[in-house]
């Protein structure tokens, strides 16, 4: 992959799909003759997956019944430990399967202010994806707290020296997503760390668009709290539940928001008040849905079977490559258009690879598809994500989706 970043389009994609060392893993997800760019919003299904979901529900539900519950209870963060080995460098015992992203968002934002008794402010980043502007809005007013907005560029992405700024004596929590949903622009989740703490304010990042897709080492950064879904690049398919990370150190010295009874000790004895445990555990508040939960472990064992940097590799290589397919057959309409990183140029020329996609926009998209022979294009809010279990070679009797139809967003 690397000579085929400085040269995009000096080898075929039929060669280089013969000696793409990730090509055996196309035979393990379905796939028909849809050009698929749209990972970012939901992924490919693996066949191990719909066969677990068939044997949970045919076996271990119709015929086990309750008696599943034996192994079923420890689900959850089982399939946490596997998520945080592959994808977030993390730990067994800190990472959980639990709720929805948007539920793990609050509840863990929640225990983070009280955990930071005295401070009531969030810092935000005002281009991020809406459920967190929201959710950080209704928990600020609903503290008496305030709001801090950092008006980034959703093409850079937020910087350390906007979090430096916008942090004071105040700040409880900062919560930013380490990639951009609309551009691909990854955040320095280390120097913003860094600067959270010299603030001292706590950190949770949403890694929902970076899973799975960009190397991810939270430990290493000192990141306080994470969170992120499991249905994008996870592959863990529709509904599949979200996870949430938890610093080892603070574990035990956070206290539940949400206090339901899969996070108390001695669960089956259904006593009259909450005791946490003293694990992940405490962060799970009911019971998990296993349906949707069994699909992902299957997916995850892809992914830590390819390793996630051979991932990264590939899929900055077919996003370079895609730029450069663009430029060369509508170069006059995408010139100035492809814009991960900037209003006026495209990130493979002096910037560093976004998270396995690109910003095609207005006019350039329009003229793309007109170059694309016999495809039919759903064109998203100007997003394509590149992942790098698909191929590369572009068929003429190929269907290309991106998602479902709605106008081009402007950022």
């Amino acid at each position: 992959m690397t000579d085929a970043s400085l040269n995009p389009l000096g080898t075929s994609a039929a060669e280089l799909d013969r000696g793409d060392p990730l090509s055996r893993f196309r035979e393990q997800f379905v796939l028909d003759d849809v050009l698929y760019l749209d990972g970012n919003s939901l992924g490919r299904a693996p066949k191990a997956s719909l066969a677990k979901l068939r044997d949970v529900a045919e076996n271990e539900w119709a015929v086990g019944l309750i008696a599943s519950w034996d192994h079923w209870i420890d689900l959850a963060r089982e399939t946490g430990d596997a998520i945080g080995a592959a994808c977030l460098g993390a730990p067994a015992g800190t990472t959980m399967v639990s709720d929805s992203t948007s539920i793990n968002l609050a509840k863990m934002a929640a225990a983070a202010l009280s955990h930071r008794r005295g401070r009531t402010n969030i810092v935000i980043d005002a281009n991020d994806f809406p459920t967190d502007r929201f959710l950080m809005a209704g928990l600020a007013a609903e503290r008496g707290g305030s709001l801090t907005s950092l008006d980034t560029s959703s093409i850079a992405g937020p910087q350390a020296a906007d979090v430096a700024a916008a942090c004071g004596d105040d700040t409880a929590l900062v919560v930013l997503s380490h990639v951009n949903y609309r551009s691909g622009a990854i955040a320095d989740v280390a120097a913003i760390t860094t600067e959270a703490h010299n603030a001292g304010a706590m950190i949770m990042w949403d890694v929902s668009h970076s899973v799975g897709s960009v190397p991810i080492d939270l430990p290493g950064t000192g990141a306080d709290l994470a969170v992120g879904c499991t249905y994008k690049y996870l592959n863990g398919g529709p509904g599949s539940p979200a996870f949430l990370y938890v610093r080892d150190d603070l574990i035990t010295r956070l206290e539940p928001s949400l206090k339901g009874w899969h996070g108390t000790v001695a669960q089956f004895d259904m006593g009259p008040t909450f005791e946490p445990v003293d694990n992940i555990d405490r962060f799970q508040v009911g019971t998990p849905p296993l349906l949707s939960l069994c699909t992902v472990g299957p997916a995850i064992d892809l992914i830590a079977d390819a390793g996630i940097e051979a991932m990264r590799a590939k899929s900055v290589a077919l996003t370079e490559r895609l730029v450069a397919l663009a430029e060369r057959s509508s170069r006059a309409w995408v010139r100035n258009r492809f814009a991960p990183r900037s209003q006026t140029t495209w990130w493979p020329r002096h910037l560093d690879p976004s998270a396995g996609s690109t910003d095609l926009r207005g006019a350039a998209l329009e003229r793309s598809r007109g170059r694309l022979p016999k495809a039919r294009w759903v064109a998203p809010g100007s997003r394509a994500a590149i992942h790098p279990f698909r191929r590369c070679r572009r068929s003429r009797r190929s269907n290309c989706i991106v998602g479902q139809k709605r106008r081009p967003s402007s950022g």
